[in-house]
């Protein structure tokens, strides 16, 4: 089977897209560690990232959940604990 090459536009344009989504996550996890906001804040803040990367990356929703939903909830639990032994979502 012949597989035509990668598009180097398109290469390009994905790696650039690529280094945004994880500059947005960086900048997402240092607000959520360093900033005073409330939990009903951080899950805004959560929510709006995960708007931008779908936005990036339409379709992902899954890899959003299974990647850094965990990360930012285990944030949120090491600043503001399970309240009352309820899960945090």
């Amino acid at each position: 089977m012949n597989v035509p090459p990668p598009d180097p536009a398109a290469l390009r344009e994905e790696n650039l897209r690529m280094r945004r989504m994880r500059y947005l996550i960086a900048l997402t996890t240092a607000e959520l560690m360093q900033s005073d906001h409330g939990l009903s804040e951080a899950e805004a803040i959560i929510e709006r990232t995960r708007r931008a990367v779908l936005s990036m990356f339409p379709g992902k929703e899954s890899t959003f959940e299974l990647i850094y939903r965990p990360r930012f909830m285990r944030i949120l639990r090491e600043r503001f604990g399970s309240p009352s032994g309820e899960t945090l979502h």
